[in-house]
């Protein structure tokens, strides 16, 4: 299971990337091997798990704080974002 593809899946992260201008490929999601590595995951249907994202475009690097919910049965993720912060600004 891909975390990443499973976003890009929904409308409204696609929308959220945009914003931003960070295009699909830019961005990374914190911690994704080890929220996929957990054994328990496979027993759950609906997983809740607080997330950090990180994402780059051409004004630098932004972190996206929140909460992935993952519906396991059916395939689908949601990010519900609480929280952004730029930590690289690039200057030319």
């Amino acid at each position: 299971m891909n975390l990443k593809e499973l976003l890009l899946n929904g409308q409204s992260f696609l929308a959220l990337l945009k914003e931003f201008a960070i295009e699909a490929n830019d961005f990374v999601i914190q911690d994704e091997a080890m929220i996929t590595a957990d054994q328990n995951l496979a027993q759950r249907e609906i997983v809740k798990e607080t997330i950090c994202i990180e994402g780059k475009n051409k004004d630098g690097i932004f972190n996206f704080f929140g909460t992935l919910h993952l519906n396991l049965l059916n395939k689908l993720a949601v990010f519900e974002m609480q929280g952004f912060e730029q930590v690289g600004l690039r200057t030319n």
